[in-house]
């Protein structure tokens, strides 16, 4: 059973109408209740603002700003979920690698990455993904950057090899590092 010296962890994501002071009233909010900041991601997309947080705290503390989510949300604007969680246990030890790839854009870049690496009982830790015009031409490109975790099992060179003969059939550009952590 947990106690109020235990910390216990709540995701929360939200979306909503991009506006300046968001992340300063969203945080204000979560330093007053007393949780901490442990991990966060968040974007401009477009117009919209997005986040996906993961909270940490002791259970009334956590209680505190769940209560106070859904008037949150209409004071900012943002549609906001929320669930409990815990800390991630990774069963076998991962390596984490970086892999990068570059390509003129088309549909199903990320399925392909995707699928390469759940068929290598991979997961995939972070992904991040933008379109840009190409210097010069113009031509639209598509750039995404992700971070993998690798079982100590795995023989690396071997998966590198294949991935980056997999990458070149689809003739995406692409590199397949050690993540600098």
């Amino acid at each position: 059973m947990n106690t109020d010296t235990q910390n216990n962890y709540l995701v929360i994501t939200a979306s909503g109408e991009d506006k300046v002071g968001l992340v300063d009233r969203l945080s204000g909010k979560i330093t007053e209740s007393g949780c901490n900041i442990e991990e966060s991601r968040m974007a401009v997309l477009g117009g919209q603002f997005a986040l996906i947080m993961l909270l940490s705290g002791p259970w009334n503390a956590l209680s505190k700003i769940e209560a106070q989510m859904g008037a949150l949300g209409d004071q900012l604007g943002l549609s906001i979920i929320h669930k409990r969680t815990r800390k991630r246990e990774l069963t076998q030890p991962t390596i984490p690698y970086e892999v990068d790839v570059v390509a003129m854009d088309h549909p199903g870049i990320v399925r392909n990455l995707a699928a390469f690496f759940s068929r290598n009982g991979i997961n995939i830790e972070e992904l991040q993904t933008n379109t840009y015009p190409a210097p010069h031409t113009g031509t639209p490109m598509f750039s995404v950057t992700m971070t993998v975790g690798i079982h100590a099992d795995v023989h690396i060179p071997s998966l590198r090899g294949s991935f980056l003969d997999y990458c070149d059939d689809l003739n995406l550009d692409a590199s397949f590092e050690p993540a600098r952590v």
